[in-house]
C-alpha cells in the first residue's frame, strides 16, 4: 500500500472537515509539522485506520486549540476532558483515544514532547460479546442469491459477490483484492488465496457452489489474468471496465439486489461473513475451524459471529402465561 502524498496534509481552517495538518500542529514549526506527517506515512499502513486516526487527531488538537492548549502544555486532564466532551460511541472514544495515545508516543520517541499526556487516561469500558453486524436467517439468504438475475454481467459479478464473501467467511475488502490469478486450481479443486489485514494470505476452498458461480461470472465477464476478479462495469451492466470495485459500490449493489428481493432486512457487505459462519455453527461446525475459515487470531473473535442462539421461539414465547 502506498503511503498518503504529503502533499496531501495541507494547513487547514478549523472549519474544514477534510483537515490533515491541525492548526495546533501547523503553529508548533516545520519540524513539528514533518514529525506528524511521519506519523501517517510511516506507522500507519493500513488506508482506513490512518484516515480514521487522522480524523481522530485532528479533532482532538482542534478542540485543544479552542481551549487555548499547545501541543506541549496538554496535560492527562485535558485530554480526559477532551473524552468527557467527546459525543461519540464507546466503541468511538477508545479509538479516538488509541488515536492520540499512539501519537503521542511517536513525538516522545521523537523528542517533540517530554511525556505522553494520554499514556494515563482511561477511556470507557466497553465489552462485547456479540456482534451487531445483522445475520440473515438461512432461508432469507438463499432467497436473495436465488432472486439475482444472471442475464448481466452485473447480475452474475453481485452474485458471485455476495457467494464469495458467504461460502469463503472472507471480508468484503480481502474478496475485492482478489486477481483472477487468485481463484486457482489446486488439483481438481479450487482455491481462494484471500488478502486479509496486516498483509496477511489466507488460502481457502472454495464450496462446490461458488466454484459454478464463479466460473459462470468469470466466462460471462471475459476476465483475464491479472485482473482484478471483481470490477465495476458499464452503464448496461453488461461489459467490465477492467477497474476493480470500490468497497462502497459494493455496499451498493448488495445493498440494490436486496431492496429488489423485496427485503427489508437491514444488510451490509459484513452480513454475508457474519451469515455464513452462523449457518456453518448452525450446521455443526466447529468453532476452531471457523476460527480458521475466517482467519481469526482469537476464537473469541468468531464468536462475535455466532448468532445460532439468537432465535427465540414462539412457543418459547407462548410460555408466558397468566
Amino acid at each position: 500500500m502506498e503511503p498518503i502524498p504529503k502533499a496531501e496534509f495541507t494547513i487547514v481552517t478549523r472549519s474544514s472537515s477534510s483537515a490533515w495538518i491541525p492548526e495546533l500542529i501547523a503553529a508548533a514549526g516545520p519540524e513539528v509539522t514533518e514529525t506528524y506527517i511521519d506519523f501517517f506515512t510511516s506507522t500507519i499502513r493500513n488506508r482506513n485506520t490512518r484516515a480514521a486516526y487522522a480524523r481522530a487527531c485532528w479533532q482532538f488538537f482542534d478542540w485543544c486549540a479552542a481551549h487555548g492548549l499547545e501541543l506541549t502544555t496538554v496535560r492527562p486532564f485535558h485530554v480526559a476532558a477532551w473524552i468527557e466532551d467527546f459525543p461519540g460511541s464507546k466503541p468511538t472514544i477508545k479509538l479516538k483515544l488509541a488515536a492520540v495515545r499512539m501519537l503521542y508516543d511517536f513525538l516522545v520517541v521523537r523528542q517533540i514532547t517530554r511525556s505522553n499526556p494520554a499514556h494515563s487516561v482511561r477511556g470507557p469500558k466497553y465489552v462485547v460479546k456479540k456482534g451487531k453486524t445483522p445475520v440473515w436467517s438461512r432461508e432469507d439468504a438463499k432467497t436473495l442469491l436465488d432472486s439475482i438475475p444472471k442475464d448481466s454481467v452485473s447480475g452474475l459479478r453481485d452474485l458471485a459477490l455476495i457467494a464469495a464473501m458467504f461460502y469463503s467467511f472472507a471480508r468484503v475488502s480481502a474478496v475485492l483484492k482478489l486477481k483472477v490469478d487468485d481463484y486457482y486450481h489446486n488439483g481438481a479443486r479450487r482455491r481462494l488465496r484471500l488478502h486479509e489485514k496486516g498483509g496477511k494470505e489466507h488460502d481457502m476452498p472454495v464450496h462446490h457452489l461458488l466454484e459454478q458461480i464463479l466460473n459462470e461470472y468469470i466466462e460471462a465477464a471475459g476476465l483475464q489474468s491479472g485482473q482484478p476478479l471483481f470490477q465495476s462495469v458499464n452503464s448496461a451492466g453488461m461489459e467490465v471496465t477492467g477497474r476493480a470495485l470500490n468497497r462502497y459500490n459494493a455496499w451498493a449493489a448488495i445493498r440494490k439486489r436486496a431492496k429488489a428481493a423485496g427485503f427489508l432486512t437491514p444488510v451490509g457487505c459484513h452480513t454475508w461473513r457474519a451469515t455464513g459462519i452462523t449457518i456453518y455453527l448452525e450446521n455443526d461446525g466447529r468453532l476452531e475451524h471457523a476460527q480458521q475459515m475466517a482467519g481469526h487470531e482469537s476464537p473469541r473473535t468468531t464468536k462475535l459471529y455466532d448468532r445460532t442462539k439468537d432465535e427465540i421461539t414462539l412457543s418459547e414465547v407462548e410460555r408466558i402465561r397468566l
